[in-house]
């Protein structure tokens, strides 16, 4: 029996036009967007995994003047960021084995990273240093603490995993980030747990 964990891009790849309709346009996220930006130069590139259909969050980010290129494992989420910003840079692609050979000023996971299971969850950290520039910013959302749950979607199960905060903080540090801030459940952002990070800068730089 295939388990909730492995029929999560299947599940968004024939259901993209409704989470394409429900997600909406309204940036309940914006502060931790805007404080993550101000962790940015004006120019940095930011890599967006788990892009979805490129509303709201990498729509913000080309606003703002940021080149945006967006990873996701639906190609019909890909299909859809590329009629909407057939100029932008999108890729399908599996996080997991995500090697873009390419680093970034910004690294944004935003309820994305938190589908996979707490094993896949643990290489990702690998994946984040390999595309963060020095001194680069990392935002993600997580689970409040250890464990997996199932939501729905459409009528279908949709799953979530979570390692528990100390884990998270200790992977981090293994690959060079340090933890800027982290609220978990946060009341102002719909309940999202948050991180943000930032890669160690250049050797030399202040």
């Amino acid at each position: 029996m295939t388990s909730p964990a492995e029929t999560v891009i299947d599940l968004y790849q024939r259901h993209a036009a409704s989470y394409d309709r429900q997600r909406g346009k309204t940036l309940h996220e914006g502060a931790w967007l805007a404080r993550f930006r101000r962790q940015l130069s004006p120019e940095a590139t930011i890599l967006d995994i788990g892009c979805g259909t490129g509303q709201p969050i990498a729509s913000y980010f080309r606003a703002q003047g940021h080149a945006v290129t967006g990873v996701d494992s639906a190609p019909a989420m890909i299909a859809l960021c590329r009629a909407r910003f057939p100029e932008g840079d999108w890729q399908v692609a599996d996080m997991r084995r995500l090697a873009l050979g390419r680093r970034f000023g910004g690294l944004i996971a935003w309820d994305s990273v938190f589908h996979l299971t707490p094993e896949d969850q643990r290489g990702m950290f690998k994946v984040f240093a390999a595309h963060a520039a020095p001194g680069a910013a990392l935002m993600f959302t997580s689970g409040p603490a250890h464990g997996e749950a199932i939501g729905s979607f459409e009528g279908e199960a949709l799953y979530h995993g979570s390692l528990d905060s100390g884990e998270y903080r200790a992977l981090l540090a293994e690959n060079g980030f340090t933890v800027i801030d982290h609220v978990a459940e946060d009341p102002d952002c719909g309940g999202h747990t948050i991180w943000l990070a930032q890669a160690a800068p250049a050797q030399g730089a202040l």
